[in-house]
């Protein structure tokens, strides 16, 4: 009965269900997800005993070939040490092997997916690349469920919350509504576009087939959002805040990519 009074009302929300491939690719994305949280947890813990220790690395890139490499190189007097440090660099090496194999899965059961070619032509973006775009697609699902821009932005919750009081209207921090895999990665790409706006070799690898309306947009965003992260840095925003408010329109161009017609080359 209260179902029935509210779908009269109109105040029922139409959900997306995933078709059974869809919602198998999510479920892949999100085991990657979780494998490389625990990667991390692992990388701590053993640059946290090392510096208990006082062993401090000298370069500048941490968990490349080098730092690694430089771990492997310690030795402690103490023999439980050594087994700490032994014991942290299997855990590191086991946690990347599940991201690396998880990802590759990841790489082989997307080719044939029916959002393959949005995935491809989302690529076309900076800072926005293969396991983005699958967290992405996969966890929208249907982006023509939303009508507008703004829309989208909502759903991921990076639109300002609001207080009204009377003719009063304030915005608050973001809403953090909806689906927080989305946000997360929209956000981490947006710190892509504090550099100049440019073609990388990389980024022209990833557009290899992409229809030429889609790359016009992805060109689009890059020079719009570098632009809008240093003016709002250089009126001195916080650089999270200004982070997050290039997000929110990062997220509008990918729902502008998603509009398009023709997203690939024939």
């Amino acid at each position: 009965m209260k179902l029935a009074q509210n779908h009269r009302s109109g105040e029922l929300v139409a959900v997306f269900i995933p078709d059974e491939q869809g919602e198998a690719i999510r479920d892949l994305e999100r085991a990657r997800e979780d494998a490389k949280k625990a990667e991390r947890v692992v990388r701590h813990q053993l640059s946290k005993f090392l510096l208990r220790n006082n062993r401090r690395y000298p370069g500048r890139t941490t968990w490349n070939a080098a730092h690694q490499g430089w771990i492997a190189k310690q030795a402690f007097a103490e023999p439980a040490q050594q087994y700490v440090l032994s014991d942290g660099l299997a855990a590191v090496e086991a946690a990347t092997l599940r991201v690396s194999q998880l990802t590759a899965r990841l790489r082989e059961l997307t080719v044939g997916w029916s959002q393959e070619p949005l995935v491809k032509a989302l690529q076309a973006m900076r800072g926005v690349e293969f396991v983005t775009v699958v967290t992405l697609v996969a966890e929208v699902g249907d982006f023509r469920r939303f009508a507008t821009a703004g829309d989208f932005m909502g759903y991921v919750g990076l639109i300002p919350s609001e207080q009204r009081s009377g003719p009063h209207r304030r915005q608050g921090p973001i809403t953090k509504t909806g689906n927080a895999h989305v946000r997360h990665v929209l956000v981490e790409s947006a710190w892509h576009y504090r550099r100049q706006p440019r073609m990388s070799k990389a980024l022209r690898e990833r557009s290899v087939g992409v229809a030429p309306q889609v790359c016009a947009i992805a060109w689009k965003a890059q020079k719009r959002l570098h632009g809008r992260l240093n003016r709002l840095i250089g009126r001195g925003k916080n650089k999270g805040e200004a982070v997050t408010a290039v997000a929110r329109e990062l997220a509008g161009f990918v729902w502008a990519i998603s509009r398009e017609g023709k997203l690939l080359v024939s």
